[in-house]
């Protein structure tokens, strides 16, 4: 497989200006757990920063959606992979900037592919807490490379601390607790701050968007 044909497979990655890195998403209409949340009022979802700015452009949501699509794709975590290693200079990667895990087959292939990158620094934020302890259960543990930051539901609300210290996991939310995320000082970028992929880092707190 060449890389051509591994980011055709895959529909290529997105280049959020916030991040370090490269990161690959979906469209936030298609969070399970999310569109629930959507006309919750005070929920984090309501506010969602993925159905709005540039996100809703045509051109932007026929990429996110080739992306879903392509999560059906047999080759989906051999092309991941390839096209990961070859084109990810900066040793780190997000997953979902726009989107959510669909299904624990999705968070596996997530995983395999942190498995087979170990050199590469993985963040993957998620509401599918469902979906997290099926894998636990199954697998007992996410690759050392992976950070699974367990989000939380409502603004100002407590971060999901008690499950996540259960699976062993760490934590992100609008509130005011642990490290606030420094971008919203450094003109909404990421910089030399590398906290989300940090599991060392209990619970990340954002500033609403």
């Amino acid at each position: 497989m060449t890389l051509s044909q591994s980011l055709s497979i895959i529909a290529n990655f997105s280049a959020p200006s916030k991040m370090p890195c490269q990161s690959w998403s979906i469209p936030a209409k298609r969070c399970k757990t999310g569109m629930k949340l959507r006309d919750v009022v005070g929920s984090i979802c309501s506010k969602c920063y993925a159905l709005k700015g540039r996100y809703p452009f045509p051109n932007v949501q026929a990429a996110l959606e080739r992306r879903f699509q392509s999560l059906s794709n047999p080759l989906w975590e051999e092309a991941m992979v390839l096209a990961i290693n070859l084109t990810e200079s900066s040793g780190f990667f997000r997953w979902h900037d726009s989107g959510d895990v669909q299904s624990v087959e999705h968070l596996e292939k997530i995983a395999n592919v942190a498995k087979r990158l170990p050199n590469i620094r993985f963040w993957l934020p998620t509401r599918e807490y469902g979906f997290v302890a099926e894998y636990l259960k199954k697998h007992e543990a996410f690759p050392s490379n992976l950070t699974v930051r367990l989000s939380s539901l409502m603004i100002e609300g407590r971060p999901p601390s008690t499950i996540a210290k259960r699976f062993g996991l760490t934590t992100s939310g609008v509130s005011k607790e642990g490290f606030t995320c420094p971008s919203s000082k450094q003109g909404g970028k990421c910089l030399t701050c590398r906290a989300c992929w940090d599991q060392s880092v209990a619970n990340v707190n954002y500033k609403q968007h």
